[in-house]
């Protein structure tokens, strides 16, 4: 496979890149991460990683493949985004506690004119936390850069994830095997 440009800076992302073997090289460009209203939270997500893939291919050659992806928590049809400070990661932590939450990842994959969009969808549910767990949690791992304020592959994931139906690695920040596929489709 060529090397793709990976359009985030997320070193999950990158890391699970890594684990596939797939040949990359990183380039952002600051993007808005605003969206219309009314769009619905796997078109957000579409949305929002359509803008990241447009701003770097805008800097870069037409013919390279580029990968873009952005990933939200839906809690009660609630978009969760990234928690700005300890309290407010606490706060989002409690109301997913004991609950069951979507964590939706939507993925762009750019070459020329050439597009494949789509969201992968993937349910998670925790146990009941205390808060002392979730503090504990949060001052040790400081999850300020993660929407729903958690990584699946940290401390709250490993005690705290009661189940997961569908991609693990989408919890992650990207659904890899899909990626991959998608990725030998458009590179045809």
């Amino acid at each position: 496979m060529k090397t793709i440009i990976l359009a985030s800076q997320s070193p999950r992302r990158k890391q699970l890149l890594e684990w596939a073997e797939v040949p990359f090289e990183v380039v952002v460009k600051s993007t808005d991460e605003k969206f219309p209203p009314g769009l619905k939270p796997e078109e957000v997500a579409v949305h929002i990683a359509r803008n990241k893939a447009l701003a770097v291919q805008q800097i870069r050659n037409s013919d390279e493949i580029i990968l873009a992806a952005d990933t939200i928590v839906v809690l009660n049809d609630n978009i969760i985004g990234k928690p700005v400070h300890r309290e407010e990661a606490i706060s989002i932590l409690i109301a997913l506690a004991g609950e069951k939450h979507r964590v939706i990842t939507g993925v762009v994959i750019r070459k020329g004119e050439k597009e494949r969009a789509f969201a992968d969808i993937t349910e998670v549910e925790f146990h009941e936390l205390t808060v002392e767990q979730i503090e504990f949690y949060v001052d040790k791992y400081k999850p300020y850069d993660k929407a729903g304020a958690y990584a699946i592959q940290e401390w709250i994931g490993v005690v705290g994830i009661k189940s997961v139906n569908g991609d693990f690695y989408n919890v992650m920040g990207l659904p890899v095997s899909r990626v991959v596929r998608e990725l030998l489709v458009l590179s045809r």
